[in-house]
């Protein structure tokens, strides 16, 4: 059975999918979901220790091997990637009843499910599959069922940012399949080991390999939203149901970040971005997204979207540690991975409370929420002292290991930089606090309460969360410094 288990963590979530709008009950389908996601938590903590036992595990469909065959192959980077996607899958699972049941209509919330378990097949697939082809296949399932996601937001302007999402998307897979085609006319293969193998007797001046490289880096940048790529971002986060946002805000990009770092550094290696000069290239495009995404998150009043545009600077923190190119840069990457996923979904679940209560997250109709709330903005505040990188949180760690990295690679201005961005963080994280704690609320309305146990109890499982991965980083750091060690140094 354990021989099984990275086959079993796609086709749990894939076959219960159908499941939901077969049976049509709101309830029935929300326990499915629960129950897959827990199931695909466990079988990730399982994966995971296997991983970290046994070595690299491998996993041929139909029993056809590598490269003819499609092969599953779970190494410590994306066993790491599983755990972060499936646990937060699990987390926003429990959340979401309350939540959904009053941000979607009835009639449609068994296709809301639906949607939710193939989009989580998705994005279990592209981490898991070490066939580029099968990687694109799981990235349009995800993409697509995303797209449904969005639109099913109570704001009409959800549709408009679905479809803009649906262009932008279609656009980053089609330059993704372009790339891989081009990688195919030169080796013939589409395994993602025999890629690296073939490509790696190729000289880095073949313009067709270069092609490939920027026809892929391009496809997935837009994925992963990096500045100035992004623009599909903050209306989906903005009006996708808040149950939705939170999920997509700690997973669906970092997915895509991690295919990245597959693609860089397990198909191509690292020598590749010297001889083309592309880590310059994406370092500047991180840093100015952290400071510009974070200078325009000032100005906005709805916290969603402020919050998404914080998202984008945080996406550039997590390409400016790749950029490095070093072990240490790497790892504050990767580790950043689960870090923004953490605190990121706290702050986005916290969203959903006060949405939920509240019916609103503009700033004008939140003065003295934290009077009303105070759990809700308790857990809030941790998550916003996170994004700062306040230490004993999970950003702090992050960031302190992209300033090692920095002085490691003896550049002391980008050191600064990383501190001076988290200044700009302060102020859009005080703004709502400011609101929250220190505006008088309005007379006489007493309907205001906390939100549900259900939703409160996942919100500071993320919230607790930020606090211990930022005081005990054995685990986090640990393997994302694994992972680093194996992407530099080359291991396909």
């Amino acid at each position: 059975m354990t021989a099984h288990l990275p086959i079993l963590q796609i086709i749990i979530p894939l076959m219960a999918a159908p499941l939901c709008v077969v049976l049509r009950n709101r309830d029935i389908a929300w326990g499915i979901t629960l129950l897959v996601s827990l199931i695909s938590f466990a079988i990730s903590l399982m994966i995971l220790d296997q991983v970290l036992t046994q070595g690299v595990l491998s996993y041929f469909m139909g029993g056809w091997p590598a490269p003819w065959g499609i092969e599953f192959r779970i190494d410590v980077v994306n066993a790491y990637i599983l755990l972060i996607v499936s646990a937060i899958g699990a987390i926003v699972s429990i959340y979401g009843r309350h939540s959904i049941t009053r941000e979607i209509p009835r009639e449609q919330t068994t296709l809301f499910y639906t949607a939710f378990l193939l989009c989580l097949t998705g994005l279990l697939g592209m981490t898991a599959t070490g066939d580029a082809f099968n990687l694109f296949v799981f990235l349009e399932v995800s993409s697509l069922s995303t797209y449904a996601l969005i639109s099913l937001g109570k704001d009409r302007r959800a549709l408009t940012a679905s479809y803009q999402y649906l262009i932008m998307g279609t656009l980053g897979a089609t330059f993704y399949v372009i790339g891989l085609g081009l990688l195919y006319q030169m080796t013939g293969t589409l395994n993602i080991v025999d890629l690296h193998d073939k490509l790696s007797n190729m000289d880095g001046s073949i313009r067709t390999l270069q092609a490939a490289l920027a026809f892929l880096t391009v496809g997935l940048s837009l994925k992963l939203a990096l500045f100035p790529l992004h623009l599909w971002l903050p209306n989906a986060y903005t009006y996708a149901p808040s149950t939705i946002t939170a999920f997509l805000a700690a997973t669906a990009t970092k997915v895509a970040v991690y295919v990245m770092l597959r693609v860089f550094f397990t198909i191509f290696g690292v020598d590749i971005f010297e001889e083309t000069g592309l880590a310059p290239v994406i370092m500047g495009l991180a840093i100015v997204g952290m400071f510009v995404a974070s200078t325009v998150a000032v100005f906005q009043n709805n916290l969603k979207r402020m919050l998404a545009y914080s998202s984008v600077a945080q996406i550039g923190y997590i390409m400016l540690g790749i950029s490095f190119l070093n072990v240490t840069g790497v790892s504050a990457g990767i580790v950043h991975l689960l870090n923004h996923a953490v605190m990121k979904c706290a702050c986005f679940l916290a969203m959903g409370c006060i949405m939920y209560r509240v019916g609103s997250v503009r700033m004008e109709n939140l003065h003295g929420i934290a009077k009303k709330m105070p759990l809700t903005m308790a857990a809030f505040v941790i998550g916003g002292l996170s994004l700062i990188g306040v230490p004993l949180t999970v950003g702090f760690i992050s960031k302190w290991q992209l300033i090692l990295a920095a002085m490691q690679a003896d550049m002391m201005p980008i050191a600064f930089l990383i501190l001076l961005s988290s200044l700009i963080a302060v102020v859009y994280v005080w703004r709502f606090i400011e609101v929250a704690y220190f505006k008088a609320p309005a007379d006489g309305d007493t309907s205001v309460k906390e939100a549900p146990l259900s939703m409160l109890i996942p919100l500071w499982v993320m919230a607790l969360a930020s606090i211990y991965f930022g005081i005990d980083t054995d685990m986090t750091l640990g393997v994302a410094e694994l992972a680093a060690e194996m992407l530099v140094g080359g291991a396909p």
